[in-house]
């Protein structure tokens, strides 16, 4: 019998061992699992800084209101930014207007501000020269205005009992979050303000954001280059990136990108997630990023809304106008906003010199009613011929079976719904009646049956601010005018 030794296995040793190796295997798939997170919400935290940097940069420098105060009613309840807000950092330099934004330290973005531009989101040093180009030194061109003043220099207060209370109940706060945030109201009745109120800290030279109220004024200046002949909307989309006649993209045409119908895959769910906020939020180049999109359906054959859309159609009126930043100003200050009488507006661009035409103009409550007096006089300042004749009966028909024009909401679909659950249309007001309209509350409404603009902007979360709210308050408008009389 041989013998041997034989060493005794401590099982509180294997048991140590054998725990070591778990932990080192749940931190390595925890790691893992917050790596691909970290993917997965790569593009959303960076959608998400870009967007507190842009919107509070020109709510800033271009309106003049507090920094905190716009984080605290507009940029943290949005979406899912309350979320991630004790993660967002935001530092307002006032000496060399710009705008920082971190998410925990990391996804720093950049918004400057530019005099006569705003603010554009700042992709390289070289960025921050859009602003300081030598084309955009000298003033935007002044004309004289060919539409009669609408009011005096003080604000107008409500000629009757009954539509102060109009307004009243539109300035009404809620008593808990979500909340209405209206920040003016202006009533514009047979081409004058018969009422007009502003939260305070705004008043009637402060521009206000229109979001995407701006695809409207969009659909003017395309409006402007038809009546001059350098453009039609039956064309093919001047897009070199589809000159190729097998690309299925190069069917699209001007008049299918204004009524959201050029089947391009460029989605809006405003998550973060989406193309769309990708292209406004993180990409240099806005229109050579939607200009790649692949289509998802025949052009003309389904409507979906999408930034994307006006983002190109920026791009062709940037082309049209002479292919510079400052061509799209001067035209826009020369052809539109001067005749109109819009005295206090700013268009903001890419960092390319694209306006932002989806999305990003400012302008003061009643700058945005003189531009639905223009659609109110089908296209008439004064007696100068803006926008070419036959113009505001195409924006306002409805395209497909939905409560969309070219450009503008329309009240005349009986069924369907717009994005992000609104109704469509106002059920409460006149038929005739069509609108530009905005996140967050920003609508210009033009009720031609009773030769009427109400304007209402706001940082609103609530349906009672949102096409709800604005529905009551036009009808109420309406029955205190009748009334009034």
């Amino acid at each position: 019998m041989k013998s041997g030794k034989f060493s005794r296995v401590n099982p509180f040793r294997v048991l140590l061992r054998t725990k070591r190796r778990l932990t080192l295997l749940v931190i390595g798939v925890l790691l893992a699992l917050f790596a691909c997170l970290l993917v997965v919400l790569d593009q959303p935290l960076k959608v998400a800084s870009g967007f507190a940097s842009k919107e509070i940069c020109s709510v800033t420098f271009v309106s003049g209101l507090n920094p905190d105060q716009v984080y605290s009613d507009m940029i943290e309840p949005e979406g899912a930014m309350k979320y991630i807000s004790g993660l967002i950092d935001y530092d307002v330099n006032r000496e060399k207007h710009e705008v920082t934004t971190t998410i925990a330290g990391l996804y720093k973005t950049r918004a400057a501000y530019g005099e006569g531009i705003g603010c554009t989101l700042v992709h390289s040093p070289e960025d921050v020269n859009l602003a300081a180009a030598a084309d955009f030194k000298a003033p935007a061109e002044r004309v004289k205005p060919q539409a009669d003043e609408i009011a005096g220099p003080g604000v107008v207060k409500p000629q009757n009992e009954q539509l102060r209370a109009a307004l009243d109940r539109a300035f009404a706060e809620r008593e808990k979050p979500p909340f209405k945030r209206t920040q003016a109201i202006v009533v514009v009745k047979d081409g004058k303000v018969v009422a007009e109120r502003y939260a305070p800290g705004v008043g009637v030279n402060t521009p206000l954001l229109g979001y995407s109220a701006t695809k409207s004024v969009t659909n003017a200046l395309i409006g402007i280059l038809v009546r001059q002949g350098k453009l039609n909307v039956e064309q093919l989309a001047p897009i070199a990136a589809w000159h190729n006649e097998q690309d299925p993209r190069h069917a699209i045409t001007i008049d299918e990108l204004l009524r959201q119908t050029s089947g391009l895959a460029l989605k809006e769910t405003s998550t973060g997630f989406d193309p769309a906020s990708r292209m406004v939020f993180i990409e240099r180049d806005m229109a050579g990023f939607a200009e790649k999109a692949k289509l998802t359906a025949a052009p003309g054959s389904e409507w979906a809304y999408t930034d994307g859309n006006y983002i190109l159609l920026s791009r062709i009126i940037r082309d049209a106008a002479g292919g510079r930043a400052s061509d799209v100003r001067q035209l826009a200050q020369r052809e539109l906003f001067g005749p109109v009488g819009m005295k206090n507006v700013t268009l903001e661009f890419d960092a390319t010199g694209t306006p932002n035409g989806a999305m990003s103009m400012l302008a003061t409550a009643r700058d945005w009613a003189r531009f639905g007096l223009l659609y109110l006089h089908d296209g008439m300042a004064g007696s100068e011929r803006i926008l070419p004749e036959g113009w505001v009966k195409y924006s306002s028909s409805q395209t497909l079976n939905t409560g969309y024009g070219a450009g503008f909401w329309i009240n005349r679909a009986v069924s369907g719904n717009a994005p992000y659950g609104l109704p469509w249309g106002m059920p409460h007001v006149p038929r005739d009646a069509f609108f530009a309209m905005g996140n967050m509350g920003q609508h210009v409404v033009i009720v031609p049956s009773e030769h009427l603009v109400v304007v209402r902007l706001g940082m609103s979360h609530h349906p009672d601010g949102l096409i709800a709210g604005t529905d009551r308050l036009v009808a109420d408008v309406i029955a205190a005018l009748k009334n009034g009389r």
